[in-house]
């Protein structure tokens, strides 16, 4: 068991760094602020800046508030419309199936590790589930690396979304800069992907005493 148990530890960081990067990837995915504009049209948004998200646009008003007081004001996107860019849409899929293949992939080495640390030295078994976790944690980042990719082309080259009027928010910016979602999910990618290759790595100790099971 001592054997098993001294080849697992990369494994054992394999679910503390797919963890942490399922959590990011659920983070990013609520975050709103995927990309921040800056508009010159202050009378409804007060601050200038709007943040668009995957599923709501947000801004600080200080439109009928009293003096002193402001308001944060979110519009969600209500089923399709043709007027919202697509990769805003396939984020919006993208991530969810991230985070349900995250789960899985976390679900998969608890049950490796659990083996490994219960001394069950069944080889075919624990490969399996570390080979299932690895297939799982890279299907997760490339569904984040996707979305955060074509966001982050769409924000440098500051292209413009047509919103529905009662948005009340301009179709382009003057400018705009990437949000806290973006890095956010850049991290996630790299975690969920360091972990892939790191279930992939697996190997076996000969020395084990091997269930010859299949």
């Amino acid at each position: 068991m001592g054997s098993l148990v001294s080849t697992s530890h990369l494994q054992l960081a394999t679910f503390a760094l797919g963890t942490v990067g399922w959590i990011l990837c659920t983070v990013s995915m609520g975050t709103v602020e995927w990309r921040v504009w800056h508009v010159d049209n202050t009378t409804i948004i007060s601050s200038g800046i709007a943040w668009v998200g995957i599923w709501k646009v947000c801004f600080i008003s200080y439109l009928h508030i009293s003096p002193g007081y402001k308001e944060q004001f979110c519009h969600k996107f209500s089923g399709y419309d043709s007027s919202i860019p697509h990769e805003i849409y396939a984020a919006q899929g993208l991530l969810l199936i991230a985070m349900f293949m995250g789960l899985l992939g976390l679900t998969a080495t608890i049950l490796a590790l659990r083996n490994v640390y219960m001394g069950i030295t069944h080889k075919t078994l624990i490969t399996r589930f570390f080979l299932v976790g690895g297939f799982f944690y890279i299907l997760a980042g490339l569904c984040v690396l996707i979305p955060v990719s074509w966001n982050f082309y769409s924000v440098t080259h500051n292209q413009s979304i047509t919103f529905p009027s009662s948005f009340f928010m301009p179709s382009s910016p003057v400018a705009q800069e990437a949000g806290a979602a973006i890095p956010i999910g850049i991290i996630a990618v790299i975690l969920l992907l360091l972990s892939g290759t790191f279930s992939f790595s697996y190997r076996f100790p000969v020395t084990a005493n091997t269930i010859a099971k299949s």
